[in-house]
């Protein structure tokens, strides 16, 4: 699903972000991204969704060179990947089914499959009694919620997730990883960066390590590995 050999990414400033990233992550995968602040987890995650392009090396996504890909082209890309922020990133004027449905619209589906497809999602985060609400009406998790049923309305192969819960209280945070596993259990393959030591420890995945840039632990069912 996921491939990335030699890759390297220098920032103008000069800053190396990643040195020699070589990794695997295959179809159905849960994988958690952790590190020290600045290790380069947010690059990592940036590039496999190509809002960071590499300067060096390849990165192949669901069979994609993003390398080689035309910037005209990865908005086509992204839609076969979705992406959960920290911040939401909601459209503070529509609706929570206005919001999901504008995945939806951006492809030109159907008004009819759309509004099956949306609250078919909306059921899954268990919001669909809030369809009808704004942003601002909802909670910090519902929002995530709803950021999450967005992010897999057009059925991607993977979901990335950078600190999903971050901003959530710790019974929020485990309801957001609750459906993240339930997504995942579906055959969604899930690459989350987080700093939430509690939820790596708990709910055991393969955990990739970066530090300076670089690769320094790679393991199924890891733990967490860092000083609170």
């Amino acid at each position: 699903m996921i491939e990335m050999q030699n890759v390297y990414k220098k920032y103008p400033n000069g800053i190396i972000a990643t040195n020699d990233l070589n990794i695997q992550i295959k179809q159905g995968e849960f994988v958690y991204v952790v590190g020290p602040s600045g290790a380069g987890k947010s690059t990592f995650i940036k590039m496999i969704y190509r809002e960071e392009k590499a300067t060096q090396g390849n990165i192949m996504v669901n069979g994609i060179n993003l390398s080689k890909l035309k910037n005209s082209r990865i908005p086509y890309f992204r839609r076969q990947i979705g992406v959960v922020f920290q911040d939401f990133k909601l459209l503070p004027t529509l609706t929570v089914f206005e919001n999901v449905a504008f995945a939806m619209e951006v492809i030109e589906e159907q008004p009819k499959q759309i509004k099956q497809r949306v609250m078919e999602v909306l059921n899954l985060v268990g919001l669909k009694h809030k369809a009808r609400m704004l942003p601002t009406e909802l909670s910090g998790g519902e929002q995530q919620r709803v950021s999450i049923a967005r992010s897999i309305v057009n059925t991607p192969k993977v979901v990335i997730a950078d600190e999903p819960t971050g901003n959530l209280d710790p019974e929020t945070s485990w309801e957001i990883m609750n459906i993240l596993e339930e997504i995942n259990t579906r055959g969604t393959t899930v690459v989350m960066a987080t700093h939430n030591r509690e939820i790596v420890n708990t709910i055991r995945h393969r955990v990739i390590a970066i530090e300076g840039g670089r690769i320094v632990r790679d393991e199924q069912r890891g733990d967490y590995g860092y000083e609170s």
